[in-house]
């Protein structure tokens, strides 16, 4: 069944879009464009596996030379060569053919190249995207793995606007729960201690602001890290009532009525007191 997926980043956050193709393990290309800005990102059975934009700042020659594997003569040379070729070479296929680095050099930085590009989306407001199923306009050689939820989660962490994260949960009585693995579909997500420990108190029962009273860490942080969890999928909203609201209503009433009748007791042993001590007094003056 083909995904018709296309629309608005204002209407859907790319957090979204990226779960979606993810949880329906499709394949195919997802482009992104914001003004003249096109990027394109690969997707194998809902995983990403490559991506590239023209006007990304994550260049392949520069990310080698930072990672020490080469020099700018290097480079340089490589640049030329691609140049007299018309662009039909990739840098990649050049730099390794000149001995200049080797294949496992290359795959590090491709995916460091894609995930860098993948953070800097996360933080797009504005623009257009569309799903082509099982269409890929390039045959990429060199290809990584990466999971849509270490992604988001990587991203969100790397995020300097707020607003996303705070708007994705709006209401701190919802119940959530563990959002359960997809049939067929590894699950391996890389987190941090406190997002453990905010995910263990999430059991289906608690709602959100009774998670905040017993987080470990402050609530403003407490709430940042569930809606990253959302956001990235890990977490998914449920129906259900949150677990002791009945009990604990139950327990103020009972509570208020021992209050009461306590009062009630009170006085009217204050009124018995009262009397005694009006009739002794009398009976004396008597």
């Amino acid at each position: 069944m083909d995904l018709d997926l296309q629309g608005s980043i204002e209407r859907f956050t790319l957090p979204e879009i990226l779960q979606l193709i993810a949880s329906s393990r499709k394949s195919g290309t997802l482009g992104i464009q914001k003004d003249d800005s096109i990027v394109m990102i690969y997707f194998k059975e809902g995983e990403v596996i490559y991506g590239y934009g023209p006007r990304q700042t994550f260049h392949l020659g520069q990310l080698l030379k930072e990672r020490g594997v080469l020099n700018a003569d290097q480079l340089d040379e490589a640049i030329k060569l691609q140049a007299q070729a018309d662009n039909s070479k990739r840098l990649g296929e050049i730099l390794i053919s000149k001995r200049f680095i080797d294949r496992a050099d290359l795959e590090l930085v491709v995916r460091t190249q894609v995930e860098e590009l993948l953070y800097s989306l996360l933080s797009w407001q504005t623009g257009s995207f569309k799903f082509y199923e099982g269409q890929f306009p390039t045959d990429e050689e060199i290809q990584v793995r990466l999971s849509v939820e270490n992604v988001i989660l990587e991203g969100l962490r790397r995020l300097d606007e707020k607003n996303m994260i705070k708007e994705t949960l709006p209401d701190l009585e919802a119940v959530y729960t563990i959002s359960a693995t997809q049939a067929g579909r590894p699950r391996e997500i890389n987190m941090q201690a406190k997002e453990w420990n905010i995910m263990a108190l999430v059991n289906g029962r608690r709602s959100l602001e009774q998670i905040c009273e017993l987080s470990p860490i402050g609530r403003e942080e407490t709430i940042e890290t569930l809606a990253q969890l959302s956001l990235a999928g890990i977490i998914t909203k449920t129906d259900r009532r949150p677990e002791g609201s009945t009990v604990n209503l139950e327990k103020m009433v009972n509570r208020l009525a021992n209050l009461f009748e306590s009062y009630v007791t009170e006085k009217s042993v204050n009124r018995m007191t009262d009397r005694n001590i009006t009739k002794t007094t009398l009976e004396r003056v008597d």
